[in-house]
Parts: C-alpha cells; structure tokens; sequence
C-alpha cells in the first residue's frame, strides 16, 4: 500500500485484484463511526481521486455489519460542545460532497446493519450491493435530530419522495430485499454471495475506460450537485438538534433500550 494511505489509521485497505482499493470499515460495536474515523472517512476521497492506480473502490464492513453508524461517544460530545459539534459538522458536509466530487468508481458491499455515517458511504457509492439480510436505518428522527447527513440529497431521487419521506421520517429499517424494491441499492444478492459479487462488479468497472466512467459518474452526480442546497439545509437543522434537548432523550432510549418520549 503506498504511503498515501498510511496517515489513515482508522481505516483498513487491501488490493484484492489488480486496479482495486478495498476499504474495509472495521471496529467495536458492529463497526461504529467513531470520532478519529469520521474525519478519515471525509478526508479519503480526494486522496483516492487523485490516485492513477485506483480504477475502483470497493468498500465493506468486517463481520456482521456494514457500520452501526455514529459512536455514542462522539454524539455525546457534540451534544455536550458547540467545538465539538462544528467540527463534525464540517466533517459530514465534506463526507457527502468529497464522496460526490470523486470520480473514481466506488461500490459498497451492505452486510448486516447500515446506519447514519456509514450509511452515507453505502447509499452515494455508484454501485450499492446489499445481502438479503442488510438491515439499512437512517435513524436520525428517532435519535431527535432531523435527517441530515446524506438523506436529503439522495434518497428522493434513488426511491421517490413519498418512499424517502416514510422511511426518513418513521426510522423504520429496510431488509437488502426491500430497499432494492424501491431502488434505493443499486443490487440485492444472498448474503454469502455478497463479497465475491462486490468485487466481480468492482472488477468490471476498473477493466472499463477510466475516463468513459469517471466522466458518466462526474455527469450524473450534477444531479445530487443540484440537490446541494437541499442538503445544506438539513445538515444545518440536523446539527442544530444536536444542541436541543429531544436528542438527550433519543440517545437515553437507545441506550436503555426503549421508545424515546419526545
């Protein structure tokens, strides 16, 4: 690996075939965002758009999840500090628009739960792949802030307005079955298929014309581009949230295990 990804210590890379980065999401509790990650995670993408040798990513979570999403440890924090929560605000922005602006090729393999941080890397990859058993939350409204992070700019325009505004509002999850359904994932597979179909399609699109796809991917994301004002906007109200009182109650009830009351 070359030293360009050494100063990324949260994240996990491999080489599975000639031409491919593989970006592995490891670690404690079903693979958290935890706060030294999610800055990694918006700082990656730039660095991938400018390396020659990457003709696709592949990115997929170790064990049995994709990503529980944001650690409580960092949701505390930015409940608890207005440095905090700026901070991981301007990190979330970057996440969404440096995943949108790099035109190298990314597929997402979704095993098992897929939530907030994670879940943005998951649904704006060009090719999301779920097992039959993906569990995909957004989460946001249960935990007392609205949607923000990547909802606004995508899921309309993957699976409609009434789709994106039932899930988005109600938290409920999506099976990998479903959410192909509605087109929110671009494939749905058997869960043990899940990694040998990732990198098939990994492979496909690192063997095609590096500019032909790049220059379809950079045309076709204007149209998440269009929806940045959308985007800015909720990321705003969402970290707002994070300053108000409904959130201590959302994560008190995730952690106690119950239904929050609002």
């Amino acid at each position: 690996m070359t030293d360009r990804y050494a100063a990324f210590s949260t994240l996990k890379f491999s080489r599975p075939a000639d031409g491919i980065l593989e970006i592995l999401l490891d670690g404690p509790n079903l693979n958290a965002v935890s706060a030294p990650m999610h800055a990694e995670l918006a700082e990656i993408w730039p660095v991938i758009h400018k390396d020659a040798s990457v003709r696709a990513v592949l990115v997929r979570g170790a064990g049995k999840a994709f990503s529980a999403g944001g650690s409580f440890d960092m949701i505390n924090e930015m409940t608890a500090d207005p440095a905090v929560r700026t901070r991981v605000f301007h990190e979330a922005r970057d996440l969404v628009y440096n995943l949108i602006n790099c035109d190298t090729p990314i597929v997402s393999a979704i095993n098992g739960p897929a939530v907030g941080a994670g879940l943005v890397v998951a649904l704006l990859a060009d090719v999301s792949i779920a097992g039959r058993r993906a569990k995909i939350v957004d989460g946001h409204t249960r935990l007392g802030v609205a949607a923000g992070d990547h909802a606004a700019i995508c899921w309309p325009l993957l699976c409609g307005m009434a789709k994106a505004k039932y899930y988005l509002l109600t938290c409920e999850a999506l099976s990998g079955e479903e959410a192909e359904r509605i087109g929110l994932v671009s494939l749905c597979v058997d869960d043990d298929a899940l990694a040998d179909r990732a990198l098939e399609v990994a492979q496909r699109l690192a063997a095609g014309s590096v500019t032909a796809t790049r220059f379809t991917k950079n045309a076709l994301n204007n149209w998440y581009r269009q929806a940045g004002p959308t985007f800015d906007a909720s990321l705003a109200m969402e970290f707002y949230g994070f300053g108000l009182p409904d959130v201590r109650e959302g994560v008190a009830a995730h952690l106690e295990k119950r239904a929050p009351r609002f």
